[in-house]
């Protein structure tokens, strides 16, 4: 293969998603890594079950994984060239960080000030406003806010729908469920759900 290119690791939902996005900001050579694909192709782009021992000049990857853990762990043990992807039909303000092998999607929006981490999701249509820091690998879903001045702990999953009001913090490994609203400070693991969120038991 020449010229430059993109390895996107995972040839499932999230996989797909990533694909819509690289292709949005223009990388034109892809090939999906999947070793328990069953297709040679996706969307006319080679899908390999091994990755090459050595990467082609200028090419560089994605971990294309949903869950937070397996996309942790692909980071870590794969000594990869990662890139970053922000869709051009997202918003990213003044002054944003966006960390390493990070996803922010379509119709996305990162407000000034706010710190990315590494290996994050900013899913379809999330806001994460003004001054948030996301710690790596968490996922902010789909129609998901996070107001301004939050922090969001590493590892933690905010479902589809839920909000998180502004100027909370919230620790590692935390799962806010679909929907559900967080109105305060979230200091200890586990999954809260509802309107307020309450951790289940």
């Amino acid at each position: 293969m020449s010229g430059a290119g993109l390895y996107i690791l995972g040839a499932g939902g999230h996989g797909r998603s990533v694909y819509e996005c690289a292709k949005r900001c223009g990388i034109g050579n892809i090939v999906f890594f999947d070793p328990l694909a069953g297709d040679a192709e996706l969307f006319g782009c080679p899908v390999v079950r091994a990755m090459p021992k050595v990467m082609e000049p200028g090419w560089a990857a994605f971990p294309a994984v949903g869950d937070n853990n397996k996309r942790r762990r692909l980071f870590l043990d794969t000594p990869l060239s990662w890139l970053s992807l922000v869709s051009p039909a997202a918003l990213v303000g003044t002054g944003a960080e966006i960390g390493t092998g990070t996803l922010v999607s379509q119709l996305a929006y990162v407000g000034p000030g706010a710190r990315i981490g590494t290996g994050v999701i900013v899913n379809t249509s999330a806001v994460v406003e003004h001054d948030c820091v996301v710690g790596d690998f968490s996922h902010i879903s789909i129609n998901a806010t996070v107001g301004g001045g939050t922090k969001i702990g590493k590892l933690v999953f905010v479902g589809a729908g839920a909000t998180v009001i502004d100027h909370v913090s919230i620790a590692d490994d935390v799962v806010i469920g679909a929907g559900a609203t967080v109105t305060k400070t979230i200091d200890a693991p586990g999954t809260y759900v509802g309107v307020p969120a309450r951790r289940l038991r």
